[in-house]
């Protein structure tokens, strides 16, 4: 693009222009370099049809046009043209991605050197608060007692873009953040990297198989993760200790990695056996391969002679266990002792691998057999150093090592396994058939149920030998959990920790997992007939019916003697699952939210009083559909107590990339996850004191408004999911190359059939963003218009509450990525214009509600007052998003009409890449 690409009027903050400056001479820059490379690869032509759209798309911006014109000079164009303008304005979308990340670290950094106060959700602020607290000692070691903050990995098909163009990505960042235009070599390097964007296709030709999935996420650990996560376990312990030295804090990391990739089967019928082997098998090999890789250079670092510095006897007896004649060491017995050890660990990793990630040993000592002995010897190396004034080398990458090894052992993360809860009631109800024990067993009540399974349960036969005759279903069930049962067996009971039960409801869905448990031995009784299990069993509660019901179901199953009996084997220790996303999709936003928050409390209660250390596990998604929006204030916006220095989240799609692909994303986003848990932890955060009852009450009748206002168009009104699949990208959703998983869990054409996720990412694509606020403009206006007062009382409730600020705050961040302008031409899409018109009415009039009361509530005249970032970032990017939109709609036009040209296919599926790309949470 030209020189005048982005006009600065459109990028300037009025809050802070100055600061500014950088990032527009970056997106400047960036335009520039990809519209020479346009105009060499595709020709001027092309060049000067982007550069026309382009100028049209900044002047409807700025009110200057209708965007009427746009779309009728972009409806004419034959699908080559479009594609161009497609691939243009998509990759321009990525580029000013980048430079808006360059410039956040850049002022981070700024503010950092200036000596400014630590940002908020940083450790060190979260550190002060404590400090200003004034903590009893005792408090903060019962809490922080197992403390535990898991950010687990899932593979949900959101992540549009390609890992080989979110390489060159970071090239292109990386050179942004030591840029040197007036460098020829910089420039021409800067240059190469956008011609490499532009010739590398943006879709994938074919699915994501799970095995890419895997090695996909598994890439995020040298790219951060084995950098930032002991970095900050070991900041996070050392600052702790300081303040409370004799609390006996944190004795194993806070923070730790998990996964679901391989070991999520919910609707997915790729995750297998295998899938279960290779992901724990993959994840193994990735964490042997940094472990040795490290043993290797330390061996070069420790060059330390006995004929100088006298180490340790221990270190002279791991130095002669070793086996090293090379007359080259014979005084370098620190290196001696590393060779040890890395054999010791190759020898590991041939155990468990079958082969060694790096290169091999000459000799063969014994392995390794749990990571405390790799630890063991490594504390030795450390005291010997420390033994004669080396302590600065102890602190370095020796530390560093003995920090990663605590963390990521050699599972490196643990791997949940996940099922439907209706999918094991019928395995289990093969079983009990085909051993003679319940000829139909779906028949039963659920007093029939528990009482049968608590019966098999203390039993120690299993119910069917290795070769019975069973369906598909079932031998699959099976062999996945015997898998798992052999990886437990290799790993460690870190490598599967958890089992999550999807749709739970009932004590007989949590027994019935342990039953099939105890068929592949993963849960056994001991001599007292006391049951054990590597594994805990997690109830994941979904829809607003089964968050309601949370509190009684989990007191039932602590009520349970037998499961009661298992949770007391593992501490008193009990995760439950908080769903999001179909929460959202069943009720809508503010109803979803409310029923999480007041499912939080519920569980609380149950838990304290049944002597049980609860963690709960939120499954949050990107988008503030799926209970995304920032992670620091969701935390802190939890209920009292249900923190409780235990915290695991889901990070899914996109968000794993925007958060992990560089060392400084990952530290900001794993400290305030950290941050924010210490600080809902031991600080009085909800701040509503006495009036939470009444407080309580009021938002159960504001969230029943919103649900009644929701369903009755999502639900209840005729037509809505015909209305639902003409006027958004759904159907053609199914045919990108996005993930291994299908978009419905089963074949059906109701919205109860439909996953979540292509839900709310069909919705953002049409830029109606319906899940993230439909319903809770008519809930709290209805309500205020009853008595003129109550605003003052919700202006209150948003200035003292975090819950209800946050809510209204994620928002307001999706009001203002709506176009409804934008979505009419998406509803445009659907044949029947009586249909069209009668539900898009009901969604403009909501949306007008919604933005109303939102800002009466706030007192602000601009949706995003409160987030100066993202309205700059909404600026910058979304001039470029209107001719993808344009051209979206006018291909889908096409290709429903009977249009079977490819190249009319490939632009939608370009189309919904770039859109996802612009708006970055969108799924």
């Amino acid at each position: 693009m030209s020189e005048a690409t982005v006009d600065p009027a459109d990028l300037r903050a009025p809050d802070d222009r100055a600061s500014e400056i950088p990032l527009r001479e970056d997106i400047r820059l960036l335009g520039r370099v990809l519209g020479e490379v346009i105009e060499e690869q595709a020709g001027a032509d092309v060049l000067a049809l982007v550069e026309s759209t382009r100028v049209e798309a900044f002047r409807i911006r700025r009110s200057e046009v209708d965007r009427s014109e746009l779309a009728e000079q972009l409806a004419g164009l034959d699908p080559k043209a479009a594609n161009h303008v497609i691939r243009a304005f998509s990759h321009f979308s990525l580029l000013a991605n980048i430079a808006e990340d360059v410039h956040h670290e850049r002022r981070r950094r700024h503010h950092r050197r200036e000596g400014s106060p630590a940002q908020v959700g940083s450790l060190a602020a979260s550190l002060r608060l404590l400090d200003a607290a004034d903590l009893d000692p005792a408090v903060v070691a019962r809490e922080l007692t197992g403390a535990l903050v898991v950010p687990v990995v899932t593979a949900h098909p959101t992540e549009v873009r390609r890992k080989t163009i979110s390489q060159v990505q970071q090239q292109i960042s990386d050179l942004l953040a030591r840029r040197d235009a007036d460098d020829p070599a910089w420039s021409a390097h800067l240059w190469r990297e956008v011609l490499t964007l532009w010739q590398t296709a943006l879709l994938r030709l074919s699915r994501l198989r799970l095995a890419d999935e895997i090695d996909e996420a598994l890439r995020y650990y040298d790219l951060s993760l084995f950098e930032v996560v002991p970095e900050i376990n070991a900041e996070l312990r050392r600052a702790l200790q300081q303040r409370w030295p004799d609390a006996g804090l944190l004795a194993t990391p806070m923070l730790r990695p998990g996964s679901w990739i391989g070991g999520d089967r919910d609707g997915n019928p790729f995750v297998t056996a295998d899938a279960v082997r290779r992901a724990t098998t993959q994840q193994a090999a990735t964490a042997l391969r940094h472990h040795l890789a490290e043993l290797v250079c330390l061996a070069d670092e420790l060059s330390m002679s006995d004929r100088l510095v006298t180490p340790t006897d221990e270190l002279y007896a791991l130095a002669r266990a070793a086996s090293d004649d090379s007359p080259f060491r014979a005084d370098e017995p620190y290196r001696q002792a590393l060779r040890g050890i890395y054999r010791r660990l190759a020898a590991t990793a041939l155990r468990v691998l079958g082969e060694v990630p790096g290169p091999a040993p000459d000799t063969v000592l014994p392995a390794y057999e749990a990571p405390g002995e790799l630890i063991a010897d490594l504390e030795t190396v450390d005291r010997s150093l420390r033994g004669h004034g080396a302590g600065a080398l102890a602190d370095d990458r020796l530390a560093r090592l003995r920090e990663a090894v605590e963390v990521f052992g050699f599972h490196l993360c643990g791997l949940d396994m996940r099922q439907n809860s209706s999918v094991h009631e019928v395995v289990l109800a093969e079983l009990l058939a085909w051993a003679g024990v319940c000829e139909d067993y779906l028949t039963l009540d659920e007093a029939a149920r528990v009482a049968l399974l608590t019966g098999e349960l203390q039993l120690r036969r299993p119910l069917v030998r290795p070769d019975a005759e069973l369906s598909e279903l079932a031998r699959g069930e099976l062999d996945l959990l015997v898998a798992a049962a052999e990886q437990v067996a290799l790993l460690g009971p870190d490598a599967i920790p958890n089992y999550v039960i999807s749709m739970c409801e009932s004590v007989s869905d949590v027994l019935e997992v342990a039953v099939l448990l105890k068929e592949v031995g993963l849960l056994q009784l001991d001599a007292q007939g006391r049951p054990t299990s590597p594994l805990g069993i997690s109830p994941l509660f979904e829809t607003i019916e089964d968050l309601q019901s949370a509190g009684a179901t989990l007191a039932a199953m602590l009520d349970h003697p037998f499961y009661r009996a298992l949770v007391a084997g593992r501490g008193n220790a009990q995760e439950v699952m908080l769903g999001y996303s179909d929460s959202n999709k069943d009720g809508g936003y503010l109803a979803a939210n409310w029923a999480l928050y007041r499912a939080e409390l519920a569980l609380v209660d149950v838990a304290r009083a049944g002597g049980v250390r609860l963690r709960l596990f939120h499954g949050r998604g990107g988008t503030v559909g799926r209970g995304g929006g920032p992670s620091y204030e969701a935390i802190r916006a939890q209920p009292p107590g249900s923190v409780a220095g235990a915290l695991r989240i889901t990070e899914q799609g996109e968000v794993i990339a925007a958060k992990y692909a560089s060392p400084h994303l990952a530290r900001r986003n794993l400290e305030a996850l950290v941050a924010a848990t210490l600080e809902s932890t031991l600080l009085d955060i909800e701040g509503l004191g006495e009036d939470a009852e009444e407080t309580y009450a009021l938002f159960d009748d504001l969230a029943a408004r919103a649900r009644a206002a929701y369903g009755a168009l999502v639900h209840e009104t005729p037509g809505f999911v015909e209305w639902f699949r003409a006027a958004t990208p759904i159907r053609e959703l199914a045919e990108l190359n996005i993930g291994s998983r299908p978009p419905s869990r089963k074949a059906g054409d109701k919205i109860t059939d439909l996953r979540a996720i292509p839900w709310v990412f069909s919705w953002s694509q049409a830029r109606i963003m319906l899940p993230g606020w439909y319903g809770t403009g008519t809930a709290l206006e209805s309500w205020v218009g009853e008595d003129p007062d109550r605003l003052a009382h919700l202006q209150d409730l948003h200035r003292r509450w975090p819950f209800f600020r946050t809510v209204l705050s994620n928002m307001g961040m999706v009001l203002a990525k709506t176009d409804l302008e934008l979505a009419a031409r998406y509803a445009s899409l659907v044949p029947d214009a009586e249909l069209r018109d009668r539900v898009f009415s009901q969604i403009t009039a909501e949306h007008e509600r919604s933005v109303r009361v939102l800002l009466a509530i706030t007192g602000d005249d601009d949706l995003l007052a409160d987030n100066p970032s993202l309205a700059r970032s909404i600026r910058n990017r979304f001039p470029y998003l209107e001719p993808l939109h344009h051209l979206q709609v006018e291909m889908l036009r096409r290709r429903r009409g009977g249009d079977d040209d490819e190249l009319v296919r490939r632009c939608i599926q370009l189309s919904v890449n770039g859109v996802a790309t612009a708006l970055r949470n969108s799924g």
